[in-house]
């Protein structure tokens, strides 16, 4: 995996599972593949824990997983601005972690992730690895699956979303995860290139994945969605269609670079992807002193779209943040799920081992409330009804999403209902416990919704 470069330093603050009887094989099977390669007790974060909602459980497909490069020539680089403020171009290589649908041969070993994030200077990047499912280079299972691509937090690495990016990939998608590469956070100046890159380079690769992929028989070109996390969910939320406003400070870009992206000029357009049917955007930044879209430019989005939020996020304000988006959002049939509580580590695999002694890399990953591994599963459930609904078509995931009592402690499940302790409901009346959640296991959640206006 690449190493992040040593001179960044971005604060971590700012930006075996209960299966159905039809599904303990594939269990067993997905046991086998990762244990033998797995060199410390921990199971793979893509595997929900055992009161983990429905459908986080993994589907049927095993995950294979491969890296490409892909070169987007003749970009300006904002952050090489000579001193008179000429900004120069060069050839952008983006590097791209794919997980897909595999057939791995018999006895192949599933990969262990290996990468680094930002310590506390003056401590050097912190190392740390994660067990995997998937197997490197499997050959793919044969048809055209629906295309995810994901756009990981500032400073962030893609493998530290593998909870998301293998659970997925089980399910029949192709998950092309981007590995931006981040200066530091704290200068403006700097901070400048990923508010001109994320949405440019979500949309470059989604429409290069669209092609080359689409040729090698992998995809579907015209299913294509966005998930992006903190950063990322600026990125995906402007790649869907939220209009830059030409006077925010996106447009402040040394060399006004930017400017031709936004609303109203000539580029806007190469910046939304296209055969989007869906966006989810977790603790998502752009709002707040941002103001990157002003008043109407979320106002673009016509895709279904899925915020998850914690309302306590210290880093990315709820209120003006993904709240806010929900309210103007309005042309999109939308949904916002609230941790209540929670903060803005909502997006990233539990603690590894190595991130866990220190409070500043444990923080990368843990919320200060809300346990890791329920996040995930609660995240992994949301999203899998959410993408097989608008992405697949499938119409049963409706009842997982739409006509919910919107606060989860309010529900009921009268005790008459309940012999078994680990119930699970099936959001029929009288019992009002969302569909797919767990009796007893379940609290803390708020899920809004709204359909599109003209």
């Amino acid at each position: 995996m690449a190493r992040r470069d040593p001179r960044l330093r971005t604060p971590p603050g700012h930006l075996l599972p209960m299966l159905h009887s039809h599904h303990r094989p594939l269990l067993a099977l997905w046991a086998g593949l990762f244990v033998a390669a797995t060199a410390w007790a921990a199971a793979p974060p893509s595997i929900p824990p055992i009161d983990a909602p429905e459908l986080a459980a993994l589907g049927p497909d095993r995950v294979g997983v491969r890296t490409i490069e892909l070169v987007d020539p003749d970009q300006y680089d904002v952050l090489a601005a000579d001193a008179a403020g000429v900004v120069p171009k060069h050839d952008r290589h983006i590097v791209v972690d794919i997980w897909y649908p595999a057939h791995p041969a018999a006895g192949a070993q599933a990969e262990n992730y290996a990468d680094e994030l930002v310590s506390e200077e003056p401590a050097p990047p912190a190392h740390f690895t994660v067990p995997g499912l998937a197997v490197r280079g499997a050959p793919a299972v044969a048809g055209r699956h629906p295309l995810v691509i994901v756009s990981h937090g500032y400073s962030n690495v893609t493998v530290a979303l593998s909870w998301l990016t293998e659970n997925l990939a089980s399910k029949g998608y192709v998950v092309a995860a981007i590995r931006h590469v981040d200066p530091m956070i704290g200068n403006r100046s700097t901070f400048a290139g990923p508010l001109l890159r994320r949405p440019l380079d979500i949309a470059f690769v989604a429409r290069t994945l669209s092609h080359s992929l689409d040729t090698e028989g992998l995809i579907d070109p015209t299913r294509v969605a966005l998930v992006g996390y903190s950063m990322g969910g600026y990125g995906v939320l402007t790649a869907a269609g939220a209009a830059l406003d030409p006077a925010g400070p996106a447009n402040l870009v040394v060399g006004g670079v930017m400017l031709p992206y936004a609303a109203g000029h000539p580029l806007a357009a190469s910046l939304v992807v296209p055969h989007l049917k869906a966006v989810v955007a977790l603790a998502p930044a752009g709002g707040g002193t941002l103001h990157v879209w002003g008043d109407h430019g979320i106002e673009g989005i016509k895709a279904p779209l899925l915020l998850i939020a914690g309302d306590h996020d210290l880093t990315v304000n709820y209120g003006t943040g993904a709240h806010d988006f929900f309210e103007h959002a309005v042309h999109a049939p939308r949904y916002l799920l609230t941790f209540l509580g929670g903060g803005h580590g909502i997006g990233l695999d539990p603690a590894p081992p190595e991130m866990t002694s220190d409070l500043w890399n444990f923080s990368w990953f843990e919320d200060p409330l809300w346990r890791k591994d329920k996040i995930i599963a609660i995240n992994t459930h949301m999203i899998t009804a959410f993408l097989d609904r608008y992405v697949k078509g499938d119409e049963t995931r409706a009842a997982y999403l739409d006509g919910l009592v919107p606060r989860i402690d309010d529900t009921t499940w009268p005790a008459e209902l309940a012999p078994r302790f680990d119930m699970t409901s099936t959001g029929t009346a009288p019992v009002t416990l969302w569909k797919g959640f767990k009796r007893r296991f379940s609290t803390g959640l708020e899920l809004l919704t709204a359909p599109a206006t003209p």
